[in-house]
């Protein structure tokens, strides 16, 4: 089998055109098998634990594990199929079987602790002494010391957990995919720009039929949200959007579905808790505090709370100004959920006379991905050239991250919205960087986007709010890639408090509205005309617009989260849209209707890393705007802020605690004033 199939053998990179699915489980079970039998031979001759004899042929088994698995798990994010699926799925029971076996291996715990109490102990490196210290954590949290029954317990809870999470996001992917509109006439798409019109156009020549299909994937339905003047349409849309992964899920036949994830999250809410309980926690929140730079649950509803409450009046104002501003546009009745995008765009055009269709000309992908590599150089010092990989799809591009003339990593761009591919935008690891017996294995990311494709010869236009999008993900993969850790499990964004592993993304996100960077990501894609500065001025006037009512929608969502897995109680829980009814009656100045069943397709929490996390957003929002207060001045592009970003946050990874890198960086703890100020929201200095 090892000779036919490409997951065994030791690439460089993934070879992604030779992957099929009746590779995966022979391989993954291959690694398995293989990785328990070398375990118990290495404890069987292991004498004192050492360094070199326990972590590092641990982190080398993980390392072929993590390089077979990696490439999986992406093609099912980015070329789904009904056969990937399943191999896909069978597999993350196994790895979660075995992830937990790992966890609360007596044997290998107390090899562990040997180690850590060791002579030697004191003679590794901050990273080695570090991953120890997670290491220990990690045993304590996977229930190394719980009778033999719990940990069997414990483990059914686990496997359970990751069957729900990806079932979880496969009814999203599904229902989100099954739903599209076909319309006969062009006028019924009134009010769209050339551009959405063109994709409307192009999706219902992939579909094979006749006129215009509209969908759900993002680019498709935030045009018809902002631009349709059609009511009816954007209403049954917005209905559609919501509704998915519920009971009202549309689908074309009975054969499809059921998606509703309603059953899903009950069972999942009921695991977490019990989990915890398990583990020593009052809860779920709790346990999840764990990991993080937040200490108590107390300090984050107070941190989310003070949020709120600095938010609210501007929040009530914004909405007051829109609902005016639709009345005297002609709509009768009340501001509805499907009007608000539609008289946002429209308010924001006429009050700053700019659109984010006005500026979609002004930044080809190609221009921003070129001025985003120029600002990274400037600020790090690295250079970014494309080259020839083997890839999953014509239009990912693959390219080498270099300093001094020296390769230090890798990544794969993916920026188009297609079919079979998870909507949304992420950035994951294919490689992590570490010291092997070979030499230095160079970190490679995957950046992923879902941006509307060129279309004829038209090349991929963003608005600047996908270019914001496309800054974030790639800040997530500088961390990965900058690194200059070589112990694996703190390397790049591993072991970092997940709290503090937004603040690289968010912070990058800051040189897209800067008016030295504009010029260098924009060109008019017909005149090659970098942005004008009026239109300049007028979308920097319009960077705050709303953002109250933003704030307040993310406090929201953080709340609603941290609520569910705060308070829940095994005799009588909550019905979860309750939880949501109360946290929306606290916080949001508009309440969406009650057919919303946003919580169905909350992938964040419910099959993805934030589960009563997600308030981890705000949290290193107020760390990224803070850190780049000093930018502000010391000047956009001072080389010594760049250069102290770059080694105090950047390349340290996990190795050290994200408050002590943060304050070394900064000088000071992070306080909330620069995020206010940037916000436009009264209360920052």
């Amino acid at each position: 089998m090892s000779n036919a199939n490409p997951l065994l053998q030791d690439h460089s990179l993934p070879p992604f055109s030779q992957i099929k699915p009746e590779h995966i489980e022979p391989a993954v079970d291959q690694l398995l098998s293989q990785a328990r039998a070398e375990l118990e031979q290495q404890l069987e001759n292991l004498g004192q634990a050492t360094w070199d004899n326990l972590v590092e042929p641990i982190e080398q088994r993980d390392d072929v594990i993590n390089k077979a698995w990696s490439p999986i798990g992406h093609l099912n994010g980015v070329q789904n199929s009904d056969e990937l699926r399943e191999a896909y799925n069978s597999c993350v029971v196994k790895l979660s079987q075995y992830s937990t076996e790992m966890g609360q291996h007596q044997g290998l715990y107390q090899a562990y602790q040997n180690l850590a109490v060791s002579a030697e102990f004191n003679q590794l490196s901050q990273a080695q002494q570090q991953s120890i210290h997670h290491a220990l954590r990690n045993f304590r949290l996977a229930g190394v010391a719980l009778a033999d029954d719990k940990k069997a317990r414990f483990a059914e809870i686990k496997q359970a957990l990751s069957k729900l999470s990806t079932q979880f996001s496969n009814n999203v992917m599904d229902a989100s995919q099954a739903w599209y509109k076909r319309l006969d006439e062009v006028n019924e798409l009134q009010g769209l720009p050339e551009s959405q019109i063109a994709g409307a156009k192009a999706q219902a020549e992939a579909k094979g039929v006749d006129g215009y299909v509209i969908t759900l994937d993002i680019p498709s339905y935030l045009g018809v949200m902002q631009y349709a003047e059609n009511r009816k349409l954007r209403e049954e849309l917005y209905r559609a959007y919501v509704s998915r992964a519920s009971q009202n899920s549309f689908r074309l036949d009975e054969d499809q579905g059921p998606w509703d994830n309603s059953g899903l999250i009950e069972q999942t809410l009921a695991l977490r808790h019990e989990l915890a309980l398990l583990l020593g926690f009052n809860h779920y929140a709790e346990l999840s505090l764990a990991t993080k730079m937040a200490e108590a649950p107390e300090q984050v509803v107070s941190f989310l709370q003070q949020l709120a409450e600095k938010s609210r009046t501007g929040a009530k104002q914004d909405v007051h100004e829109l609902a005016t501003f639709a009345a005297a546009k002609g709509l009768v009745g009340e501001l509805q959920a499907w009007d608000l995008a539609f008289y946002s765009e429209q308010l924001k055009t006429e009050k700053y006379a700019v659109s984010q269709e006005q500026l979609r000309p002004y930044f080809p992908a190609a221009k921003v991905c070129q001025g985003l590599f120029a600002v990274a150089k400037k600020l790090f010092g690295i250079d970014i050239e494309q080259q020839e990989a083997d890839v999953w799809h014509p239009d990912v591009g693959f390219y080498q991250v270099s300093r001094n003339g020296q390769a230090v990593a890798y990544f794969y761009l993916d920026l188009y919205a297609r079919e079979h591919k998870r909507g949304g935008a992420w950035m994951d690891e294919c490689r992590v960087r570490r010291s092997t017996e070979q030499g230095l294995q160079l970190p490679v990311a995957y950046l992923t986007c879902n941006f509307t494709p060129p279309l004829g010869d038209k090349p991929s236009l963003l608005n600047h709010n996908e270019v914001t999008t496309l800054f974030h993900e790639f800040g997530h993969g500088l961390h990965h890639m900058l690194t200059q850790v070589e112990v694996a499990a703190v390397s790049g964004i591993n072991g970092v408090a997940w709290d503090a592993v937004e603040l690289p993304s968010q912070f990058l996100e800051n040189w897209c509205w800067h008016k030295d960077v504009i010029p260098m990501i924009s060109e008019h894609f017909e005149t090659a005309e970098a942005l004008p500065d009026d239109l300049l001025d007028k979308l920097l006037a319009a960077k705050n617009f709303q953002s109250a009512m933003q704030m307040l929608r993310q406090v929201e969502f953080a709340l609603f989260d941290f609520s569910l897995h705060l308070n829940y109680q095994v005799d009588e829980p909550l019905p979860v849209q309750a939880v949501l009814d109360q946290v929306r009656q606290e916080v949001a100045v508009m309440v969406p209707p009650s057919f919303n069943k946003f919580q169905n397709s909350f992938s964040h929490i419910f099959a993805g890393g934030y589960a009563a996390g997600y308030y981890s957003y705000k949290w290193a929002e107020v760390l990224s705007a803070d850190a780049f207060s000093r930018f502000e001045q010391e000047g956009i592009f001072a080389p010594a802020a760049g250069q102290d970003f770059l080694h105090s946050i950047l390349e340290q990874g996990g190795s050290r605690e994200a408050m002590a890198l943060f304050t070394e960086f900064r000088g000071r703890e992070p306080n909330t004033d620069a995020l206010l100020r940037h916000s436009g929201i009264g209360g920052g200095n």
